[in-house]
């Protein structure tokens, strides 16, 4: 049987109880957090996250782009190596739009993903 799990963002499921995901999803959610969490948001853990967001309203370029991929990479080496292998990060921000696709293989099962990570920034 399968690992359960909070779902994230918290939330009542339709039986009137803490909604709960597996494994896979889990995982996804960490990956999600990781990359949407601005360091200095939370409070035990000031360091946390990759500031992400802060990234989209920068000029865009090549050395944007490629500097922003070093910095989720960065991160989730960080924070999930003990979970994931990152094989590759793609970033893209369109207007106030931020895109991330990440390709990953889980450390214990060895299933590989490529999950879509979305988030409107705020202007």
């Amino acid at each position: 049987m399968d690992a359960r799990f909070l779902d994230f963002p918290l939330h009542i499921d339709g039986s009137g109880r803490t909604a709960a995901t597996d494994t896979d999803d889990h995982v996804r959610d960490l990956i999600h957090q990781v990359l949407f969490t601005a360091p200095g948001e939370r409070v035990n853990r000031p360091d946390f996250g990759c500031g992400l967001k802060q990234l989209v309203f920068m000029p865009n370029s090549d050395a944007l782009a490629a500097s922003t991929q070093q910095l989720v990479q960065g991160a989730l080496l960080r924070w999930l190596e003990e979970l994931i292998v990152v094989e590759a990060v793609n970033v893209q921000a369109t207007d106030s739009s931020l895109e991330v696709t990440v390709t990953y293989t889980r450390r214990d099962t060895g299933a590989r993903h490529q999950d879509l990570f979305q988030r409107e920034v705020a202007q």
